[in-house]
């Protein structure tokens, strides 16, 4: 497969393909869970399904966050194991799991004091009934932030050992006892949000209780020996946060970026919501060959790179990169045809519907094309360790291009929620091309990592 020696090449095609396939399923297990929640809310009313899609936004900030901490701890893991220096390999395993455990615990707390306040904040003037249920689905999700703070601990870690069947079972179970609960509590009990809130989080204890014990088994080469283990240290914790950090910076104002937006899409009125909060769960069934192939970027580069292999580091990344592309051109083409009939399995208004069809299209030509580009490629760079510059461009492209294009299509376009996909499309573009042009001249491999 590649130049040199065989015995030098640190990834087979099996190695991969190994690493790759449970994080695919993984990801389309994690979107039935949206897709699970979506549906069957949509059932109890509009306002429900659209308090349901405000709240999963501001989940998604926290989930983001998380999820750069835990890539930047696998970065730093996934070099030492190229180093073949598991002492410091093992201490880094631990802050991890102590950085997204104080981290989330702090969010939680905030979240329960504070939740009326904060939807009110973010989301401006909305519906009395909207606020209702999202406030009951927002103090429910915030109790579940520790316990993800956990499991993205430990499915960092087993990825970076090229373990993905881990979080692939985790996920697996989650998304049973989430779907089984949501038909037993809002069909059922008629709990409506409560019922839907209640399951994902039994859900997520689940999956965070099983992959601690897994990672804490006797012969795992991660296993927290003592407590004493999870007392931060600064420099362990420095390398984790100068990955994590930007990263989570990056994450979080992308988010932040999208809260605006939301806000926007908030004054379009109850179907606008619906429809886009529809046209988000669909969008993100396309996105899973890009965030699958993301995943697996950050073991397999971070791996070659601490190995001093910058070759072999750039010849994966290409491999992967052309892997993610395909898998996004056949992902949406399917949902480009299918979307008419997902539109009316929604029970959305013939407005909402109509919105719903047209905006998915959209993206889809534009994901194609660009999405790899724009997503996918960065996880590359930041292997290397070159966060700052994909926080630098991720920032100023989303607030420059997707925040105030939308505000422009829609405010003085009248573009409606067109106007909101319109500008993220945009944002792509501009992504893609400062990413391309980062990777091409080999900057991002030239980091000090640890």
């Amino acid at each position: 497969m590649w130049q040199g020696n065989e015995n030098e090449v640190l990834y087979t095609r099996q190695q991969l393909a190994k690493l790759i396939w449970p994080l695919l399923l993984e990801q389309f297990l994690a979107v039935t869970m949206g897709l699970a929640d979506t549906f069957m809310v949509s059932s109890v009313s509009e306002a429900a399904v659209s308090s349901v899609s405000l709240v999963d936004t501001l989940n998604v900030l926290v989930f983001q966050i998380l999820s750069a901490l835990a890539s930047g701890g696998a970065v730093v893991v996934s070099q030492y194991m190229g180093q073949k220096n598991y002492r410091q390999m093992k201490k880094c395993a631990a802050q991890l799991y102590s950085v997204l455990l104080i981290s989330t615990s702090v969010v939680m707390i905030l979240a329960a004091v504070g939740s009326r306040g904060i939807l009110r904040f973010i989301f401006g003037s909305i519906d009395d009934s909207v606020m209702k249920y999202a406030q009951i689905y927002f103090l429910i999700s915030a109790a579940s932030y520790p316990f993800m703070g956990a499991y993205n601990a430990g499915a960092a870690l087993f990825r970076a050992q090229g373990n993905s069947k881990i979080s692939m079972k985790a996920s697996l179970v989650m998304n049973v006892i989430n779907i089984t609960g949501n038909a037993l509590l809002i069909y059922g009990f008629q709990m409506g949000v409560l019922g839907a809130a209640l399951a994902t989080l039994a859900g997520r204890v689940f999956s965070a209780i099983w992959v601690t014990m897994q990672q804490q088994k006797a012969d795992h080469p991660f296993r927290i020996e003592q407590l004493a283990d999870l007392k931060p240290q600064r420099e362990l914790i420095r390398p984790i946060l100068v990955i994590g950090i930007p990263s989570g910076l990056e994450n979080g104002m992308f988010q932040i970026g999208k809260l605006c937006v939301s806000s926007l899409t908030a004054t379009l009125g109850t179907s606008a919501i619906a429809a886009n909060a529809v046209a988000n769960t669909v969008a993100t069934v396309a996105n899973i060959p890009g965030n699958t192939i993301g995943l697996a970027v950050i073991p397999v580069i971070g791996r070659c790179l601490g190995a001093g292999e910058k070759k072999q580091a750039r010849q994966y990344a290409k491999l992967l990169l052309g892997i993610a592309a395909a898998g996004l051109a056949v992902m949406n083409i399917a949902v480009f045809i299918t979307i008419p009939a997902v539109a009316e399995a929604y029970h959305l208004t013939q407005a909402a519907k109509q919105m719903c069809i047209e905006v998915i299209r959209l993206f889809c030509v534009f994901s194609i094309f660009f999405w790899a580009l724009s997503f996918t490629l960065p996880q590359v760079l930041r292997s290397g360790g070159d966060a700052k510059y994909t926080m630098s461009v991720s920032i100023l492209s989303m607030w420059i291009f997707r925040v105030v294009l939308s505000y422009f299509f829609v405010l003085r376009m009248d573009m409606g929620l067109m106007g909101v996909w319109l500008g993220m499309c945009i944002d792509w573009i501009c992504r893609s091309i400062f990413f391309t042009i980062r990777f091409l001249n080999g900057k991002w491999m030239e980091h000090q990592v640890i």
